[in-house]
């Protein structure tokens, strides 16, 4: 429930977020000059030139701030590198810009009606940047005098003494001010900042004063300048946090900590309602602003018409992030219905999109990605080794190659080699077959598996790939 005034928690934007290692952690950006200008190789950007340029271009429009509603859908085969520049566009955005991700799949798996779920994506990428004037008191300590009572059950009481360059003053302590100090090892001759609100007190470093002190000579030890000024300060702290940590936070009775037991569960439309009404309010006042983030959805072909029609009526609002989707195929059905479009999308979705196309990877851009995921995943390979690899990434799929790099190295290590050679990859290639054989493998022997149907043309295919394996065993 909202009561009064709507809560924010400040630190809720660094807590969730989590880093991992995975297949575009070489991803650094898209790679694009101040002029918009695609790099051949740069922040692990690799080709697709035009559709860099085209998402270099949205990503002006969304730093700016100033639009709503913007739908982009990139499009291409698979193994195209949809992803990688959907990755790009949320490293070049900063941290400050919320960007948010989701699998459409996801979207049928939560306990959550399908537009709850959209909801929050959508609130998920959309920022609030707040700002707050706070007191402060900083200063270089004097004297800390502690009065420590004979009772175990008194209170203890005493006083500490800061100053600037320009002034001194004393102040008395309570308990738990006094606990923090000790919490905190504050000594004389540290620089601390305490906060008038919350109490909470910062250590700075040591002043410069104390800096031949013999206990305070350490490796860790950071010296500062004594403060100028007076003592007491006023300071604008800015927060950024999303609309849907906000809602969290307001709709349950165990406010912020909702975020880490990920049961937020579905949020009522009143609350939105007066946390929207909340924001407008700190905006009319200068106390905030709205940050526009990214809204990312992969495999969009996976949701249904109802989702489709959600979107369509959700791009319309003024609160609305710029939503960026994905897909690889070709014109297929639209889930839930028995019409068929372009995507998989409906047409008067598309006709809102802005429709990003890649392209396959050259031989040459392949074997580029390979030395960067090579470098990435810290493998030594042969130059030899490398070509062959290429090879292999050009005539089944990139994905396939990228995989077998480590495999590779795992059977280099077990012959006590420093650098994986074409051996090695033959090894890994026979072990693990790509789908090209591994549909060749399913026809050779279909009566020997159950409800097999194999579609006409298919048997073609697999002897060439039969005779495409050859060569590259050779």
């Amino acid at each position: 429930m909202v009561e009064g005034d709507v809560k924010v928690n400040a630190e809720v934007r660094d807590l969730t977020r989590i880093e991992r290692i995975g297949a575009h952690s070489h991803i650094r950006g898209l790679g694009l000059d101040d002029a918009l200008e695609a790099r051949a190789v740069s922040q692990g950007m690799v080709g697709q030139v035009r559709a860099r340029k085209a998402a270099g271009v949205i990503l002006s429009m969304i730093k700016e701030g100033k639009i709503a509603g913007r739908a982009v859908l990139l499009a291409g085969q698979p193994g195209t590198g949809k992803t990688a520049i959907a990755m790009g566009m949320a490293k070049a955005l900063g941290e400050e810009t919320p960007f948010a991700m989701l699998a459409s799949s996801e979207i049928f798996s939560l306990e959550m009606s399908k537009t709850e779920a959209l909801t929050q994506a959508f609130r998920k990428a959309i920022g609030v940047r707040i700002k707050e004037e706070t007191e402060l008191i900083e200063g270089e300590v004097v004297e800390i005098e502690i009065d420590k009572p004979e009772g175990a059950a008194a209170a203890k009481s005493g006083k500490i003494t800061m100053k600037t360059t320009e002034m001194e003053t004393m102040y008395d302590l309570g308990q738990k001010m006094i606990e923090s100090l000790v919490k905190e090892k504050v000594s004389a001759g540290d620089v601390i900042t305490i906060d008038k609100a919350s109490g909470r007190i910062s250590k700075l470093g040591r002043s410069f004063a104390h800096s031949r002190d013999y206990d305070a000579m350490g490796p860790s030890t950071k010296f500062v300048q004594c403060p100028e000024g007076e003592l007491q300060k006023r300071k604008e702290v800015v927060h950024v946090v999303t609309l849907h940590e906000i809602d969290v936070i307001n709709s349950r009775t165990q406010g912020f900590l909702a975020l880490f037991s990920g049961d937020t569960g579905e949020i009522r439309h009143e609350v939105r309602e007066q946390i929207d009404l909340k924001v407008a309010e700190w905006r009319e006042e200068g106390k905030a602003e709205i940050v526009p983030g990214v809204l990312f959805i992969d495999e969009v072909h996976m949701l249904d018409i109802e989702c489709f029609s959600f979107l369509n009526r959700a791009l319309e609002t003024d609160m609305a992030p710029v939503l960026v989707v994905a897909t690889n195929r070709g014109i297929t059905g639209i889930r839930g219905t028995q019409y068929k479009s372009p995507h998989g999308i409906p047409i008067d979705l598309l006709d809102r999109l802005l429709i990003i196309s890649t392209e396959p990877y050259s031989e040459q851009e392949i074997r580029l990605i390979l030395d960067i995921r090579c470098e990435e995943e810290d493998v030594e390979m042969t130059e030899d080794a490398r070509e062959l690899l290429t090879r292999i990434g050009h005539e089944t799929s990139l994905r396939y190659a990228i995989q077998l790099i480590t495999a590779a190295a795992i059977v280099a290590q077990q012959r006590k080699a420093a650098e994986v050679d074409v051996e090695d990859l033959g090894k890994v290639y026979s072990m693990f077959v790509d789908v090209k054989r591994s549909t060749q493998f399913l026809i050779e022997y279909q009566d020997q598996y159950m409800f097999n149907e194999v579609p006409e043309g298919l048997a073609a295919a697999a002897a060439a790939a039969a005779d495409e394996h050859d060569e590259v065993m050779q």
